[in-house]
């Protein structure tokens, strides 16, 4: 027979395990509590002596509403009038026709609320619109030109979606890069299809949109390369196919590496001034009168990666290639920066592209650039 001791003993122990028992339930049922309440407050403008300061930003990759309107509340204070932000197809058409806008809609509403004109970059193909008939598999940005009228559609789709709230939107992404055209060769007369018919439906969706075609990699690579096309010869390509009816605006992007913002282009180097170089071929084939946008430029500071300046040079460049934008090039629209902020580190060089940290923390480069905007 146990002891009253022993007794009590035990029995302690059974409650004990029926208390975490019932800790467990309670903290599995409990209901999980309601996100937090965004407010976006009155509407915003933006206070800037640069209106041509224009950001890349990343919130496509973010799920939380406070991180959102905190990102661009934050761009709106350095001074920047204008974000390029990414609209992937997949995530929006991930069936057929059927339409979801409530976190392309949620960013486009931030920004707006904010002062910050919206340049929409369109791309990224969903799994229907790449399966090929023998099921062979495909990557995200492989598209047949049997699907060019899926993405049409999704280009009407988007540009009506937005009328009147996003008047810019890029047709691609660096397409003269293998990666981004499906692991296929670059093909600019195809990319220049592409353009052609997402074009025309923009248009039919809304006359006033701008569209902007070309966002081409620059990168030196030779003639039959496994990686890319060499920016300037895919270029003069896509001209030669008559890609010059196919967008109001030439989209451009512009790396400065360990060059600084003021070295002089030349057909063999990667700087920031390369692009001159671009508008020499859009001169030469009669657009002289079409504006361009750098939708992605920059420097990196990272300590590690051999093509990377100091911080204070990346700051120095940032600054001048800006300056250099604003009195050298009169055809130059806005100079976007990559990027503004990444929602996770990527431990790799590509967190050094950055002007906040994921915790919005602001480096040196953000509030150098907030100075020199708003001061």
């Amino acid at each position: 027979m146990l002891s009253p001791k022993s007794f009590l003993s035990g029995l302690a122990q059974q409650r004990a395990v029926l208390v975490r028992l019932l800790l467990i339930l309670v903290l599995f049922s409990w209901p999980a509590a309601p996100p937090p309440l965004v407010v976006l407050g009155p509407p915003q403008t933006v206070a800037t002596r640069h209106p041509i300061l224009c950001v890349h930003t990343r919130l496509t990759d973010e799920v939380e509403p406070l991180k959102i309107l905190r990102s661009l509340q934050m761009v709106r204070q350095m001074g920047a009038t204008t974000i390029v932000e990414y609209f992937p197809w997949a995530y929006i058409e991930n069936e057929k026709g059927k339409y979801s806008w409530d976190h392309a809609d949620m960013i486009v509403d931030d920004a707006r609320n904010q002062g910050l004109t919206v340049v929409a970059r369109l791309g990224m193909v969903p799994a229907w619109a790449r399966k090929l008939p023998d099921d062979t598999a495909t990557t995200d940005t492989y598209l047949e030109p049997e699907h060019y009228a899926d993405f049409g559609d999704f280009v009407y789709a988007f540009v009506a979606h937005y009328q009147g709230r996003v008047r810019h939107i890029i047709i691609w992404n660096e397409p003269n890069l293998t990666l981004e055209w499906g692991f296929r060769p670059p093909d600019p007369e195809g990319y220049t299809e592409l353009l052609r018919v997402a074009y025309a439906r923009a248009k039919q969706a809304d006359p006033n949109v701008l569209v902007l075609g070309g966002a081409l990699a620059p990168t030196l690579e030779p003639p039959g390369s496994d990686l890319a096309m060499n920016d300037l010869v895919y270029l003069e390509r896509m001209y030669q196919a008559g890609a010059g009816k196919y967008f109001d605006i030439l989209a451009a992007h512009a790396y400065g590496l360990t060059y600084p913002n003021d070295e002089p282009p030349a057909a063999n180097v990667l700087d920031f001034r390369r692009v001159e170089l671009v508008r020499e071929i859009m001169v030469k084939y009669g657009d002289a009168a079409k504006p361009v946008m750098l939708t992605e430029s920059g420097w990196n500071d990272s300590p590690r990666w051999t093509m990377a300046v100091k911080p204070a040079a990346r700051i120095q460049y940032t600054l001048g290639g800006y300056e250099w934008a604003e009195q050298h090039w009169p055809w130059m629209q806005k100079v976007c920066t990559w990027a503004f902020r990444l929602p996770t580190l990527q431990h790799n060089y590509g967190d050094y592209f950055t002007f906040v940290s994921p915790e919005f923390q602001p480096k040196l480069i953000y509030d150098a650039v907030k100075a020199w905007a708003t001061n």
